[in-house]
């Protein structure tokens, strides 16, 4: 009688290219993709909603954005973090999502909000400088009744 090996545990090869994954994204040279696996998050709020944001505050995870998602859960975003106030304009070449962003100023107050068609080259621009720019599923902001002027609370700081 033949019995198979299956590793288990510490010798599991998921937990091999888990450890792999986590060394490469923690490396300085390390490509775009791996260190935004990697992103830390922030719980935010805008009145009484809730919002679980990763936190893109490096200029390889700003590039890298939502690109390649297949999915977010409800009241999950993405939070692009700016060092200095900016009029950076973002596109959807590369993400299968249909996205609205909020462009927020540097006390926490929308400025505008766009939504964003799935792999389109066309940019969306904010209307005045801001410091971020938050990315929800397309029409999160509208069902929830958020419009420009709403304050977005516990941003971290640039």
């Amino acid at each position: 009688m033949h019995k198979s090996f299956r590793p288990t545990g510490l010798s599991s090869p998921v937990f091999f290219h888990a450890c792999l994954l986590a060394l490469a994204a923690a490396l300085p040279s390390a490509p775009s993709w791996a260190q935004a696996m990697l992103l830390p998050t922030a719980q935010l709020s805008i009145g009484a909603h809730n919002i679980q944001a990763e936190v893109a505050a490096t200029d390889a995870s700003r590039s890298y954005g939502l690109m390649n998602r297949a999915s977010l859960p409800d009241d999950h975003g993405m939070l692009f973090v700016f060092d200095a106030p900016t009029t950076t304009c973002f596109w959807m070449k590369n993400t299968p999502l249909p996205l609205s962003i909020a462009f927020i100023d540097s006390r926490g107050a929308i400025v505008n909000i766009a939504d964003m068609q799935p792999h389109s080259l066309e940019s969306h621009c904010p209307k005045a400088p801001m410091s971020y720019a938050l990315e929800m599923r397309q029409g999160w902001f509208r069902r929830h009744s958020i419009a420009a002027g709403a304050v977005i609370n516990n941003l971290p700081q640039p």
